[in-house]
């Protein structure tokens, strides 16, 4: 059987790919256990310093396969769920970049958008999808969805679920960038060596706790927490080797997290 999720280490990037693209990657069980299982052995690894997730052929991820869907539906669903949430990305230590490369729909979309930054193919297909199968908002994006893009286009993209392109999701604030299908991989793969040469990891993995963290926190709390976490970082070797790299005007060498 192929890899379900194919993995490749370059300049401390490790790239996953969802590999089911005969479906267009759509989410089972097992995949979802390969993906979250890399995670944990990412977030382990030291020579790991940032993650870029994709898809396999022409779709990142199409939702949940139609297969698990009609055995859901049928009551013959029968595997035992993993225990990682599907906001298991958010707690993993190092920072998690979505190369959205085409169909975006469902389920994936989630697993898009509980990734630290999304890059988008201009020409990809993101749909919500949820209200066109009888299905509500899942997994937390009626709580993402207005808090990266506002309530009334949240709203309009899960009333509706209707189909837009990966142009319109960075328009709608859903991406980061937005661009064409062929340099997508590339720009994403680029952008994470950058922050894996030249970016602290401790400082990378506080600040993605204090962002997902922060979103239910108030202000006075985010900026206690914050002082606290800062007088931390003035105790860390990142903190020393940061300044010293800036002095002597030479790239830094981070430790590892």
């Amino acid at each position: 059987m192929a890899e379900l999720v194919l993995s490749a280490l370059d300049r401390g990037v490790l790239t996953l790919a969802f590999n089911r693209p005969d479906r267009l990657n759509a989410w089972t069980g097992d995949l979802g256990r390969r993906y979250f299982d890399l995670l944990e052995q990412a977030e382990k690894d030291p020579d790991v310093r940032a993650i870029v997730v994709t898809g396999a052929g022409r779709g990142f991820c199409s939702g949940a396969d139609f297969q698990t869907l009609a055995s859901i539906q049928t009551g013959s669903y029968d595997e035992e769920p993993d225990p990682r949430p599907v906001t298991f990305p958010t707690t993993v230590a190092k920072p998690v970049v979505a190369a959205v490369n085409g169909a975006c729909a469902g389920l994936g979309m989630v697993h898009a958008l509980v990734c630290d930054l999304v890059f988008t193919a201009e020409d990809a297909k993101w749909t919500t999808a949820f209200s066109r199968r009888g299905l509500i908002a899942e997994y937390g994006l009626s709580w993402v969805l207005p808090r990266v893009m506002g309530q009334q286009r949240a709203m309009d993209v899960l009333l509706s679920g209707r189909t837009f392109t990966g142009r319109e999701a960075y328009e709608l604030g859903l991406a980061n960038r937005a661009l064409p299908g062929g340099e997508l991989l590339e720009h994403a793969q680029r952008y994470a060596a950058d922050l894996a040469a030249n970016v602290s990891p401790a400082s990378m993995a506080v600040i993605k706790r204090q962002v997902w963290g922060d979103w239910t926190a108030s202000l006075e709390e985010a900026a206690r927490a914050a002082a606290r976490e800062m007088a931390a970082s003035f105790g860390r070797p990142d903190f020393a080797e940061g300044v010293a790299s800036f002095l002597e005007r030479r790239p830094p060498n981070f430790p590892p997290l």
